[in-house]
């Protein structure tokens, strides 16, 4: 018998979340109006969340809550709130960007089992590994990845009890996930902030190749590779779209339920598509999945591609039948959309109603009587009323204690049953005799009594308080300023420095990288800068570095690296683009992988910035200076904008295309597309990042500023060469008055706008 893959279904609204449900998911994954990565999309009231985890447990669907999102030091205490709440709700799983939420999770709220979000763009096995060591439970791969890399991340997976989960319909995003800040620096909204506004699906001006939407991907479909999920042993396939309508999240998980059940009884791994064309979508393609990176995933429309579809499906091709054409299809989703309002009209998602009912005599316990639809049952207090006045509790100023129990003072204290699957309908307080008196203690352990009946005799965990770091007393510190490389003649200019010199690796390793194992062997205070991504061999090729090498230390944007020098006692120090942004993602790091320090992220404001506590023995790291990364995506960007001779991408253009370009947005700014040898295709801001107001805006707070040298052409100019830009940085945090105004004047135009704003 086949084992039986999970349905993981979209949930922008509560209409789509009942349209999952009647479609046949095995699960639905959706964010509250706070704390997640779409949130554009209507999302899910807080007091709706019980009822709609009632609902779908009633119909044998899971609930997942995405909180997936970087957190900012400010909104730790609300999330914690957060938290609290949902803790007692029977959810199945939260999705977690932030490393911050993993420590929280892990250490204060141990019954929510974790999910790594694709924003950590899981594609490696110590990123895996990593996650484990994070409590995580189930771990989305990265959606670029091919079906062998699928394959053996899952096998890795599971010999670490984590279950795999795949995208396998929806949108492409033309960037590995978690490291895109294109909507971050363009627009101030941040893609790991759930505020992305596409600007890879934005009109550009025509390319030399005649492309007006170059950075535009058709959408994701595996409907056709089943058998291939399923021989990979993938548990959880992962529908993309809450911001799309509940006929869309009805007719792709339908088509997919029947997909799986033909599979399942009929033996059959292909079924008609037709449904999955009714719907939004971009065209389809599943060339991520076997590997075939090509031009043809590209489209140069962003908008629907429905009509398009089926009118080159059947001939047509004048602007008659296209509106023929359009018009059949809107009759079409407009009866979808009847069809399904009507198939969901009858679920609800309001909480189970509840009676409450008291009795008792002076003298004889209180007796509270619990109705629900479903179930009821009486909770007795231990000890016995008295009269309000003679029992008055001198220990609370409750006026319970002197006028006795009374329908205000009882709501109050059951009132958090409101907070669970039932909602108090009514009270009755009849049958009390009046002018009675009970401990606090013996009403709240009366409550405690009735929480617990409520949620199946499962115990109640309790609220826990934001947690209080110990803000440590500021030591004077005397930063030192750091260099990124990337070549030996790079090298060879800055061994006169006094800085600290970083050298970059590669992304995509060349069967000998000798060289590369022989330049830190004869430099032995070089240090290794490891890159986001490293997938497969390149993965391998990288940890054969880390131990042939052995350094005395490291920076890594790749957290299977990080995992890897946690292991071999190495110091590592969490690179920029693992996004830290508050205390808790540092504690995380520090006290679970022996991290000795970590870049803050370029995302956040000063403000945002210095509420950060620091743990004890730990270091901060910023950079200062650096062109600005935008994206980096495993596609070929040339393909689209001045073309290439070959229409598929392999492992030769990764190892030897070095290329430049650029497009340019409606708004007349210019985005730089890089190709250098060994990394993957980039895009770049036009300008670079100068911020030279962090190292007088708060001080003692950073260990070490740092610089990017890499040869990264911009916009940006510099008049001068490197070992002068270096002494000048230098000079600056010598605190010499003359310095900035010297950088500001041979490194233009620049800019530090996120410093300013934020996220």
């Amino acid at each position: 018998m086949k084992t039986k893959i999970e349905l993981l279904a979209p949930g922008g609204d509560i209409e789509s979340i009942k349209a999952a449900i009647v479609a046949g998911a095995d699960a639905i994954y959706f964010g509250l109006n706070t704390f997640n990565a779409r949130n554009r999309a209507i999302n899910i009231e807080f007091d709706d969340l019980a009822g709609i985890v009632q609902l779908a447990h009633r119909n044998n669907c899971q609930i997942f809550i995405t909180i997936n999102i970087i957190i900012i030091e400010s909104e730790i205490r609300a999330l914690v709130n957060l938290l609290n709440k949902i803790v007692n709700l029977q959810l199945d799983g939260v999705i977690v960007q932030d490393f911050g939420l993993f420590y929280l999770l892990s250490k204060y709220f141990k019954n929510l089992k974790i999910h790594a979000s694709t924003q950590l763009t899981t594609h490696n096995e110590g990123q895996i590994k990593f996650l484990s060591k994070l409590t995580a439970t189930r771990v989305n791969l990265s959606r670029e990845l091919n079906i062998d890399e699928i394959k053996s991340l899952t096998q890795v997976c599971h010999e670490n009890n984590i279950s795999s989960e795949v995208f396998v319909h929806g949108s492409n995003c033309i960037s590995f996930s978690g490291i895109c800040y294109i909507s971050s620096v363009l627009e101030g909204k941040s893609g790991n902030r759930g505020r992305c506004s596409q600007p890879c699906r934005e009109q550009y001006l025509t390319t030399p190749e005649g492309k007006n939407f170059p950075l535009n991907l058709k959408d994701n479909s595996a409907f056709n590779d089943l058998e291939k999920l399923t021989d990979a042993g993938v548990d959880s396939l992962k529908v993309e779209g809450r911001m799309k309508g509940f006929h869309y999240v009805y007719t792709v998980v339908n088509s997919w339920r029947k997909l799986l059940d033909n599979f399942y009884t009929l033996n059959k791994s292909k079924s008609d598509d037709t449904d999955l064309y009714r719907v939004f979508n971009r065209d389809f393609t599943n060339s991520f999945l076997t590997g075939d990176i090509d031009k043809n995933m590209f489209i140069d429309n962003p908008r629907d591609n429905s009509a398009l579809h089926f009118c080159e499906k059947s001939g047509c091709t004048t602007d008659e039948g296209i509106k023929k054409t359009k018009t059949e299809l809107h009759e079409l989703r407009t009866e979808i959309i009847s069809n399904v309002r009507n198939k969901i009209s009858e679920l609800n998602v309001e909480k189970s109603p509840l009676k409450i009912s008291f009795s008792g005599k002076a003298g004889l316990p209180l007796s509270v009587s619990i109705t629900t639809a479903n179930t009821s049952f009486v909770v007795c207090s231990k000890t016995a009323l008295v009269p309000a006045r003679a029992g008055a509790d001198s220990s609370t100023n409750n006026k319970t204690s002197f006028e006795g129990l009374n329908y205000e003072d009882l709501h109050q204290q059951l009132e958090s049953i409101n907070e669970t699957e039932h909602v108090i309908q009514k009270m009755d307080l009849d049958n009390l005799q009046s002018g009675l008196f009970l401990p606090l203690q013996e009403l709240t352990a009366i409550k405690k009594r009735i929480l617990s009946r409520l949620n199946g005799s499962k115990e109640k965990f309790a609220s826990i308080e934001t947690p209080l770091l110990k803000k440590l007393k500021k030591a004077k510190i005397e930063p030192t300023l750091s260099v990124l490389i990337s070549s030996s003649q790079q090298l060879a200019e800055c061994l006169k420095t006094t800085a600290d010199l970083y050298f970059q690796l590669p992304s995509c390793f060349n069967a000998d990288y000798s060289e590369l194992i022989d330049l830190f062997l004869k430099n032995k205070a070089l240090t290794p800068w490891f890159p986001s991504v490293l997938i497969g061999k390149d993965y391998t090729s990288a940890l054969d570095i880390l131990h042939q090498v052995n350094p005395k230390r490291i920076i890594t944007n790749n957290t299977g690296i990080a995992y890897e020098a946690y292991k071999m006692g190495i110091p590592w120090i969490a690179g920029p683009y693992l996004n830290s942004v508050n205390s808790f993602s540092l504690l995380c790091l520090k006290e679970n992988f022996n991290c000795s320090g970590s870049f803050i992220s370029n995302e956040i404001s000063k403000d945002q910035i210095k509420k950060i506590i620091t743990p004890e023995d730990f270091n901060l790291y910023y950079s200062i200076y650096h062109p600005v990364l935008l994206l980096t995506s495993r596609q070929c960007l040339f393909h689209q904008i001045d073309g290439c001779n070959k229409s598929t991408i392999d492992e030769e253009c990764n190892l030897q295309c070095n290329r430049f370009s650029s497009i340019t947005n409606l708004k007349n700014r210019s985005l730089l597309v890089n190709k250098t040898k060994g990394y993957y295709h980039r895009i770049y801001n036009n300008i670079n990042l100068l911020n030279t107001d962090i190292v007088t805006d708060l001080p003692d707070m950073f260990s070490s500023f740092f610089i990017d040298l890499t040869d990264v052409k911009t916009e940006t100019n510099i008049s001068m060469d490197n070992i002068d830009i270096i002494k000048i940085f230098e000079n600056l945090l010598k605190g010499s008055p003359d310095s900035k105004i010297e950088l500001e004047k041979i490194i233009h135009p620049s800019s530090n706008i996120q410093y300013k704003k934020g996220i």
